[in-house]
């Protein structure tokens, strides 16, 4: 079958269109034949190596198709997460890291891997969906106890995480404000469901976030990918929770003791979720209160390096798919 190979860790040229051999399916696995696969951040650091993957590897996290006994469904990456829903298991992995992705004309994942494919949703939309929609709801929902009513601040407008809390925030009834480099990001956000936003190029942008919210009070749930912990915190109100899920600017955290607890602050850190985050996510689906992802663009499968190029870049708003079937 067809492939996007990497035999060698490095760049978005080291991703090849290879023949590879076809998945089979071990007991409890079920084949998926796909027709869309998306891109997420992880997939960079799968093919520079971060997280020492076999070696020739298909990588690749999410994706959508049909089962060899004919169910549209969307692939699950969140594997094996354990009996805990508080904290994956010893056994957790995501797909794509150790076994075989998704940047492939089939996939075997195990048969918990799998949910049906959302109705009247295009291959893009459905394979844009399990990652950054399981991690996003852990994030708000299940860990930051987002609620209708609340404030929502989201730093950074674009990639696939950002997009995808702004539309859970409106689907259970919060508002949400982003923060970008990009004046045109933050516009693509308020079209897609965003109130408002902020330059964090800006000195000042936490108090500028801050002063967006009634009486300047704050932002009642903090999602953060890059690690600004304490800038974070100044935009929080008291009580406010941040939600950290990477730490894309920043490996460490310095904040000061006494202001963190007399503001009754919280940290919570989180990862994708696990099977009752998808549930609670497809509910949301089911309703018709969350939209389909934004997709920025799509590319061939044989164009998987372009399509990484444009991830890096760091211009994309949205999803970047990759086309398969």
């Amino acid at each position: 079958m067809r492939a996007a190979l990497i035999e060698r860790f490095g760049g978005p040229e080291e991703l090849r269109s290879a023949e590879v051999p076809a998945p089979v399916a071990a007991p409890g696995e079920r084949i998926v034949r796909l027709r869309a696969a998306a891109l997420n951040w992880h997939d960079v650091l799968v093919r520079r190596g971060l997280y020492g993957s076999p070696l020739p590897h298909v990588p690749g996290a999410d994706g959508a198709g049909t089962t060899d006994d004919g169910e549209d469904v969307l692939v699950v990456p969140s594997l094996h997460w354990g009996d805990r829903a508080a904290a994956p298991g010893p056994g957790w992995e995501i797909l794509g890291d150790r076994r075989q992705g998704t940047y492939a004309e089939a996939v075997a994942v195990p048969g918990d891997a799998v949910a049906p494919k959302p109705a009247g949703w295009s291959w893009e939309q459905a394979a844009a969906l399990p990652l950054v929609g399981v991690t996003a709801y852990r994030a708000l929902v299940t860990r930051g106890g987002l609620e209708a009513g609340d404030r929502l601040l989201v730093l950074g407008a674009g990639g696939g995480i950002a997009p995808m809390a702004v539309a859970i925030a409106r689907a259970v009834g919060a508002r949400a404000v982003v923060t970008s480099s990009s004046s045109a990001k933050i516009a693509s956000a308020v079209v897609a469901g965003a109130d408002d936003g902020v330059l964090y190029t800006e000195d000042d942008w936490p108090e500028q976030a801050r002063a967006l919210t009634a009486d300047g009070v704050g932002f009642d749930v903090v999602l953060d990918a890059v690690g600004t912990w304490e800038a974070s915190l100044r935009t929080l109100r008291p009580g406010g929770r941040l939600v950290v899920i990477g730490a894309s600017r920043s490996e460490a955290a310095a904040i000061a003791a006494r202001p963190f607890y007399f503001g009754q602050f919280g940290i919570l850190g989180t990862t994708m979720g696990g099977p009752a985050d998808l549930r609670g996510l497809l509910a949301l689906v089911d309703s018709g209160a969350l939209a389909p992802p934004v997709v920025d663009s799509a590319f061939g499968l044989d164009a998987a390096a372009d399509a990484h190029r444009r991830l890096e870049s760091g211009a994309a708003y949205g999803k970047i798919v990759l086309t398969i079937g």
